[in-house]
């Protein structure tokens, strides 16, 4: 796995693509089927200083910056979505300091800084897993904390046939490999969730609080009789992991 050969693959397809295609997963939602309102995972944000990783079209630092956070930061790799996420804080009377880099890289971020640093399905596109959560580690103060959520990698391993669910794929299998989407490709590795806890732990973070059952009332409140709702009762389809910096 070339990591240059990974950005540019990644962020050429935020750049030109990006929401359009895949949608957004913002707060105070997590994933398809979890929510803040319901998880309650961050509590009173106010006169918080706030860092998120992959900010997308700026709609989850909007939810921040509405309760009343005291800074808000943000990094992407896209340009565009940088673009996006600038103007959308604008037209809700908000701002925030927003870098354009790949998470796993330097890029002026201040160190022991932030009480929040999280990461709503954007964590898993970073091409050194240990190597973030070392650098998120050094952004947070002491007893800071870490929020992050992405695809479960159960849910990428099974999929739904003639009403049974089957494996399609081996969960210990960690390799990166192309995905193609409406004219468009990316590039993705699916970890095991042990691989997300011990990385946690090598970057001195402790696990307070883990997630992965999808919400009954969000389900029903959709299409609860699409495979995707179907497979969601089943086993989980998001994680959630909310870790404080020792």
């Amino acid at each position: 796995m070339d990591k240059n050969s990974v950005y540019k693959t990644n962020s050429f397809y935020w750049d030109t693509k990006g929401n359009d295609f895949l949608g957004a997963i913002v707060l105070p939602f997590y994933g398809a089927f979890v929510s803040e309102e319901k998880c309650q995972l961050f509590g009173d944000v106010s006169g918080k200083k706030m860092l998120e990783i992959g900010c997308g079209n700026g709609q989850s630092l909007q939810y921040q910056g509405e309760r009343k956070a005291s800074e808000l930061w943000a990094v992407d790799i896209s340009e565009k979505q940088i673009e996006k996420a600038t103007q959308h804080l604008k037209a809700c009377g908000l701002s925030a300091k927003i870098i354009c880099s790949p998470m796993e890289e330097e890029c002026g971020i201040p160190v022991d800084y932030f009480d929040f640093v999280y990461s709503i399905y954007a964590i898993g596109w970073t091409t050194d897993l240990e190597g973030t959560f070392c650098r998120i580690a050094s952004y947070l103060k002491k007893d800071g904390v870490f929020i992050f959520s992405w695809s479960h990698p159960i849910h990428k391993c099974v999929v739904a046939e003639n009403n049974m669910l089957a494996f399609k794929k081996c969960y210990f299998d960690e390799s990166w490999y192309s995905v193609s989407l409406d004219e468009g490709a990316l590039t993705l590795s699916d970890r095991k969730l042990s691989t997300y806890v011990n990385a946690l732990a090598k970057a001195g973070f402790v696990i307070e609080q883990m997630i992965e059952q999808s919400d009954d009332e969000i389900m029903q409140s959709r299409d609860e009789n699409s495979d995707f709702a179907k497979k969601a009762k089943m086993l989980p389809v998001t994680f959630v992991v909310k870790a404080r910096k020792l």
